[in-house]
């Protein structure tokens, strides 16, 4: 597992470029999808937002000899309010799931239901370096000073999320660690950079904290703009428990149908064989935009234009760009 995650750092030296751009609220649609990270980002104060998947995953445990099928749904309801940098939200993964098991020439057949996940919590942003350093500057007289690597694109926007699993089920879920209890803790902290066209996430995942099961989490996403609409990306997620530990590799396309809708698909796979496992997910985010600009403030002789600033174009975690007429 260490292995794995210093093998994936030297990877992401590979992708460092030179701009950097950063928003809150942004004009096309903020969405986490089709990843399992979650931005830096909220939503913006005012907007209510939905993003949801369906998915098949198929696993074959070789030691346990037994095979599953899975077919569930992934979805996030994410509200921003009383700040721009306050998000709340409720994460969930609900699954069907038919398992074959294997005893020498006999097999048996069971199906069960239940969430995997179930999660109310909130997001805050912490730090965000578009604010603090300011804009960064352009030089209309050299192209080499405006692409030219500063140390400060490499300071990431900073949030920390805490949330309460809720699991509620009467009977024992084969989905979550044994003896799970009704409400557990989890913790992360997220930095986000945005570098023009691409944008770097990391999510360090403490899960379950104080159980007998807790489960530490590693993700890394990279996502790249091909234009105003296309997006693609690649994710490394990792997971240390005594429940269940993995390493899984999951790369998707997102579409922006227009500035509030996005669609989307993604593969996940792994390299081991306890249980191997392969999955495919097709998905949508959608978003109600009541976000209102702050009022405008007349200057102290008493000017002011009394119109909004326009907005320049502002990129969500895909780094998809709105274009004009959407």
């Amino acid at each position: 597992m260490n292995h794995t995650f210093k093998s994936i750092g030297l990877l992401i030296l590979l992708f460092v470029t030179t701009q950097f751009a950063n928003a809150q609220y942004t004009e096309t649609i903020n969405t986490n999808s089709p990843g399992r990270s979650q931005g830096a980002f909220a939503v913006g104060k005012g907007v209510a937002q939905v993003e949801g998947s369906l998915y098949y995953r198929t696993e074959e445990h070789d030691l346990q000899r037994y095979d599953r099928d899975h077919i569930g749904a992934n979805f996030q309801l994410r509200y921003g309010a009383f700040l721009e940098r306050l998000e709340f939200s409720y994460i969930g993964n609900y699954a069907t799931v038919d398992q074959t098991d294997f005893n020498g020439s006999v097999s048996s057949e069971t199906s069960f239901s239940n969430f995997s996940r179930s999660t109310l919590g909130a997001k805050y942003l912490v730090f965000d370096p578009l604010k603090f350093f300011g804009e960064k500057k352009v030089n209309l007289l050299s192209w080499k000073a405006n692409n030219r690597l500063n140390w400060k694109d490499l300071i990431p926007a900073v949030s920390i999320y805490a949330g309460a699993n809720l699991n509620f089920g009467s009977t024992t879920n084969p989905l979550v660690p044994p003896n799970d209890p009704t409400v557990s803790p989890r913790i992360e902290l997220i930095t986000q950079n945005n570098w023009g066209r691409w944008v770097f996430v990391t999510n360090i995942v403490a899960d379950r904290i104080s159980t007998d099961f807790p489960s530490y989490q590693l993700f890394l996403t990279m996502t790249h703009s091909v234009n105003n609409k296309w997006a693609i990306f690649a994710e490394y997620q990792g997971i240390k428990s005594d429940f269940y530990s993995d390493d899984l590799a999951r790369g998707g396309v997102a579409y922006l149908v227009n500035k509030d809708w996005q669609i989307d698909a993604s593969g996940t796979l792994n390299f081991k064989d306890t249980p191997s496992v392969f999955q495919v997910n097709v998905g949508m985010s959608y978003r109600l935009d009541f976000h209102k600009d702050s009022p405008i403030k007349q200057t102290s002789n008493g000017q002011g234009s009394g119109k909004k600033n326009k907005k320049g174009k502002k990129k969500n975690k895909l780094n998809l760009e709105e274009e004009g007429g959407i």
